[in-house]
């Protein structure tokens, strides 16, 4: 029999609360009939079980009777429609049971991802009528019966309510009852006020001993008064005069205190409240315990100096430690979606600083993996967010020096995305997709406008390394036919197409130059045919190079780190000399992509019938015309002999072929046996590649040469600081645990 319109709804929209709302009352029941049976054994043991067994019936017989009066006229179809309303039970003896319903009934509208595991406060709010009733006869038997009452307590605490409860599951390590509390306090606060002073000042004995209790005991009453102290110390360098427990005036003091905080607060969460890791690296904290609970305001105290800290350090070694302490640290926050927002940003800032060492910039990069791997898809969406948006705010300033950490920057976050295709719940599709949408945009509100200004939207470096980074994400990882990121090859191909040639003038060529090699790195990884040959002959084409340049003495610029030529450099032979090789390089580059393909001839042929009449009129001196640079000249018609004798090696192959054009395994099968370095144009761009990696090597030197004499200089200006008293504080001399990390991510720099 099919199912009615009605029965459908509910199963996609009620179904699931329903259930997990009769599982609810299912447990609620459960526990209810067994605090009955514990208070009817305490009555029967003093001479009232049977009075208490009477009650018990006739509370029993009216439950029944009420429910079966509520569904005796209800139809089958009335009662799916009604959305499974339950029946209000009596309120003498069912009020906390109707209550926790509504609860349940208000949450099953919201959705999933916005539901905390557990609240955020350690308290949940005011406490109900049943609570307060049942604390009252606590408080009267304590009173009335101490001997009794003692007697719960060591034996049947689970009688007497969840603060003994705690207290005899923590013992000496647990949080106080809340009146215990604020007697405390004020007793504290009356001592304090009698001293005269409302601050302690730490000294170095009491940290020692702060440190001993947390390393042998674990002890949360000592971690509680570490965690306000760390406080205290991540917002030390504050000028507003903040109400603290604590003050700390000893250099040596505050290193040891950050130092006890950051290295010993995880070890005494793991302590208390082991995380359960499966295989597939899900990770699950037992939310639900009361040990989470009396966690959480450490928890959040904890994570909350943690991002004061990363967000106003600047000596590496402490922002490694403390990046490393937060990681045993990033599962309990899963239930807490706004501290986990907040320490993505704040390792992604470290993360994206130009200024910070490559080893802080990975133990910030180890944070953002940490939360992607073990998080849900919200969690990996804002992780996705902040890291992109911290890419592109840390690559505006891009120079030789700061070159080697963009590309860092970049295959790191291209690491995030693949790890997020990998998990299969669409985020890095999604993420991805609305990025490259934004740039599609920026280009055609820069297409459509136009004032002189709106090209400077797109042709900047941020817009640049954008598109870089997203070449890199689908070359890493949309290689596979049922990669979710594959889509996203042609909508990156046409805006890159669309901003490279948005203003085809000499000065923006190292520009066209940069998105050409993202282009071509795609279609590598990809093999999918992108026709850069077109965008590459329009530069050859264009006035700079066809005219003779002007003698100048600049040194070669660098089109590695360039987007856009100086003025200067226009119309000189140094120039022009440096565009000619980027030509060569990129078009034996592009067609070394295709060398062993059957249809290289056809491929080639337009390119090498265009180049050929480019020679022509270059090389024609008669009355002044021509470039007159005999350089790019035989480097160009070099490229072309190559081009020419690998069209031969590829027809004389095919000749020998026995298959049809339309046989397309046999097609895709051509050459597949033979090395593309053995073809003619294979070996002559092994040659070139060669020849530029032995001048990147120079370079490279040079530039850690220059690096070193700054970092000298630096140093000792610093000793004469030191010597002249003026050494700050805020540093701490510690180990990183990053170093191992180290070895896996030296190729990010790349």
């Amino acid at each position: 029999m099919a199912q009615s319109k009605a029965t459908k709804k509910f199963e996609k929209h009620h179904l699931k609360d329903v259930l997990e709302r009769r599982k609810g009352l299912k447990k609620t029941k459960q526990q209810q009939q067994l605090k009955a049976r514990k208070q009817a054994r305490r009555v029967e043991e003093n001479g009232g079980a049977a009075a208490v067994e009477a009650n018990a019936a006739l509370a029993k017989d009216g439950a029944k009777k009420s429910g079966k009066d509520a569904f005796q006229d209800m139809s089958v179809d009335d009662f799916f429609q009604g959305g499974f309303e339950v029946p209000e039970l009596p309120k003498q003896k069912g009020a906390k049971r109707k209550r926790q319903d509504d609860v349940q009934d208000d949450e099953s509208e919201a959705s999933f991802e916005e539901q905390p595991v557990v609240p955020d406060e350690g308290s949940s709010g005011s406490e109900s009528e049943d609570d307060i009733d049942h604390k009252e006869q606590l408080d009267a038997l304590a009173e009335n019966d101490p001997d009794f009452h003692k007697y719960l307590q060591d034996n049947e605490p689970g009688l007497l309510g969840g603060e003994l409860a705690d207290i005899g599951e923590l013992s000496d390590a647990s949080v106080e009852p809340e009146r215990k509390k604020q007697k405390k306090s004020k007793a504290d606060d009356s001592d304090d006020e009698s001293k005269g002073g409302g601050k302690n000042e730490l000294d170095t004995v009491t940290v020692k001993r702060w440190q001993q209790a947390l390393t042998e005991q674990h002890s949360l009453r000592v971690a509680k008064e570490v965690v306000l102290a760390f406080r205290v110390a991540a917002h030390i360098s504050e000028d507003e005069e903040k109400d603290f427990k604590y003050s700390i005036s000893d250099p040596d003091v505050y290193h040891q205190l950050l130092t006890t905080a950051l290295k010993h607060i995880p070890t005494v969460f793991e302590h208390h409240l082991p995380v359960q890791e499966s295989k597939s690296r899900k990770v699950h904290v037992p939310t639900e315990s009361k040990k989470f609970k009396t966690l959480v305001p450490l928890l959040k105290s904890q994570i909350s100096s943690i991002i004061h800290l990363l967000d106003n350090l600047s000596d590496a070694a402490t922002l490694r430690l403390t990046l490393s302490s937060t990681l045993p640290l990033l599962p309990y926050l899963l239930s807490f979606k706004k501290l986990v927002r907040d320490i993505a940003r704040a390792a992604a800032a470290v993360w994206s600083t130009s200024s910070s060492p490559e080893s802080t910039r990975i133990a910030a990069f180890l944070v953002l993996r940490r939360l992607v791997v073990i998080g849900d898809s919200g969690i990996r969406e804002n992780v996705l967010k902040a890291a992109y948006q911290a890419l592109v705010k840390g690559s505006r300033n891009t120079t030789t020096h700061t070159m080697p950490g963009v590309n860092l920057m970049k295959n790191s976050a291209a690491e995030l995305w693949g790890l997020c295709s990998d998990s299969g719940d669409g985020v890095a599709y999604t993420t991805a997709f609305t990025f490259i949408r934004q740039l599609a945009i920026h280009l055609r509100g820069s297409i459509t406008n136009n004032s002189n200004e709106s090209y400077k939207t797109v042709y900047n470096w941020q817009y640049v390394h954008s598109l870089d980074f997203w070449s890199r994400v689908i070359a890493s990882h949309a290689t596979a036919a049922t990669s979710p990121l594959r889509p996203l090859i042609y909508p990156l191909v046409q805006v890159t197409l669309g901003a490279l040639r948005l203003i085809p003038t000499a000065t923006y060529f190292p520009l066209r130059f940069q998105l050409v090699r993202a282009l071509l790195r795609i279609s590598l990884t990809t093999g999918t045919y992108i026709p850069l040959a077109p965008a590459l002959h329009e530069v050859l084409n264009s006035a700079e190079m066809r005219r003779p340049p002007k003698a100048a003495t600049l040194k070669p610029l660098d089109f590695a780190t360039a987007i856009r030529a100086p003025k200067a450099y226009l119309r000189t032979r140094v120039y022009q000399d440096g565009v000619g090789e980027q030509i060569v390089e990129l078009l034996s580059e592009f067609f070394a992509l295709w060398t062993k393909n059957i249809a290289f001839p056809e491929l080639a042929l337009p390119v090498i019938i265009m180049l050929k009449r480019w020679l022509k009129e270059v090389n024609n001196r008669a009355k002044g015309k021509g470039n007159q640079n005999q350089k790019i000249n035989t480097s160009i018609q070099l490229l072309v002999q190559k081009l020419e004798a690998n069209t031969k090696y590829v027809e004389e192959k095919r000749a020998k072929v026995d298959f049809a054009p339309n046989n397309r395994r046999g097609v895709e099968g051509f050459l597949q046996d033979v090395e593309w370095t053995k073809s003619p144009l294979g070996a002559f761009v092994v040659g070139q590649r060669k020849t530029r990696e032995e001048k990147t090597r120079l370079v490279e030197e040079g530039r850690q040469e220059e690096e070193r004499r700054e970092q000298s200089q630096k140093g000792k200006d610093k000793g004469k600081m030191v010597g002249n008293g003026k050494s700050g504080r805020g540093a701490v001399e510690v180990e990183s645990d990053v170093s191992d990390d180290e070895d896996e991510m030296e190729d990010f720099s790349e």
